[in-house]
């Protein structure tokens, strides 16, 4: 017993060891490429998933798997506000519309007009089952929402959902009554003190950051700690939570920004000891429009930023405007990037790019303003 007991000290020593050495660590250069290399998809299939109607705008996927079954979630905006919707695939190329997880309600709601959602807790292993995983028995949705009609138009704030039932069918989900965090709190900060968007949860599982569970969200704030407001800039911060009910806010400042423009809609994935996060960049100094990136990190919190070509960027007629807000899984060897494309008519839809020619999808967009 004093044996194992001794060996076991000695594992747990070398395993805080690593964690030191890693914390605030670059991730170096070679490491970068080999995950470029890996993530790369140089082949884009085209449009998967498309809105009924020229009207509505179609946005922001999140994939997971139940079964040998794919799902897609995606918020719609058509006119008054966002709902969270759900699709299903078996290929991870043809989707059926399945119905909606989150629908409008009553306009004396806090979030009444606009639920935004992004299923929580999946699988962050690169390549692995992509599942969601329970909590506490059940399943998470993280979400924006607002009272206020019109693009994300008027206070927003997070807020989180959960739901006993099947993720994979289409359900209304328990929303909590309250927003978690909004850009009025005491304790917000100065890159997120005008409008709060899209975040993304997982389990912490080393508790690299002393918690369980890691929400990344991106906001709208002022363009510095001086409070000067200019020009529209967004920020990826972090909060964190012990039971995923009650979170706060990790940091003063944000762990993913630019000089200007946007950097936002943060999704992470893990490749042996590295973390990945995929996100969008827009409107930066060096480059026009809206495109796809990643930063490394060996600990959630400091991020070594990819300095080489976007993963994504416009370059069809179906994503010549923007090509941003990714989704990215590998199954089977082969790479699929979803992303949001959005062609100079402003229309909006999800498309996928892989790393292997998988042919041309025959999904486009509706030529004019009737329903289907």
């Amino acid at each position: 017993m004093k044996l194992l007991s001794s060996i076991s000290v000695v594992l747990l020593l070398a395993g805080i060891s690593v964690k030191a050495q890693n914390a605030g660590k670059q991730v170096p250069q070679e490491v970068m490429e080999k995950v470029y290399n890996e993530v790369k998809t140089p082949h884009k299939y085209g449009l998967v998933v498309v809105p009924s109607d020229n009207s509505k705008k179609m946005d922001c996927p999140t994939i997971f798997r139940k079964g040998k079954e794919w799902f897609m979630t995606y918020v719609i905006f058509d006119g008054r506000g966002y709902e969270t919707w759900l699709s299903k695939s078996s290929d991870l190329l043809h989707w059926k519309t399945e119905g909606r997880l989150m629908s409008f309600g009553d306009s004396t709601e806090w979030d009444g007009s606009q639920r935004a959602g992004y299923p929580a807790l999946a699988d962050t292993k690169w390549g692995g089952s992509y599942e969601l995983q329970k909590y506490k028995g059940k399943y998470w949705m993280s979400y924006f929402g607002g009272s206020a009609k019109g693009y994300e138009a008027g206070d927003l704030g997070i807020s989180m959902a959960y739901t006993t039932g099947d993720p994979s069918k289409p359900h209304e989900w328990t929303r909590f009554p309250k927003p978690i965090f909004t850009s009025q709190d005491a304790d917000v900060r100065w890159w997120e003190n005008r409008k709060i968007f899209k975040s993304s949860v997982i389990r912490d599982e080393q508790k690299l950051t002393g918690h369980s569970f890691v929400m990344y969200y991106n906001a709208n704030g002022d363009s510095a700690k001086n409070n000067i407001k200019t020009r529209w800039f967004e920020r990826i911060g972090m909060a964190v939570s012990d039971d995923m009910e009650h979170w706060k806010r990790f940091n003063a400042d944000p762990v993913m920004h630019h000089p200007v423009g946007i950097t936002g809609d943060a999704v992470i994935q893990k490749m042996n000891d590295v973390w990945v996060m995929f996100y969008f960049g827009a409107f930066w100094q060096d480059r026009k429009g809206a495109f796809n990136r990643f930063a490394c990190s060996y600990d959630l919190v400091n991020w070594t930023d990819w300095n080489g070509n976007n993963l994504i960027e416009p370059s069809e007629p179906y994503d010549n405007l923007y090509a941003h807000k990714s989704y990215v899984v590998k199954h089977k060897g082969v790479v699929y990037h979803f992303y949001c494309a959005v062609n100079k008519k402003d229309q909006r839809g999800i498309a996928v790019a892989t790393s292997k020619d998988m042919g041309k999808s025959t999904v486009s967009f509706v030529d004019d303003k009737k329903v289907n």
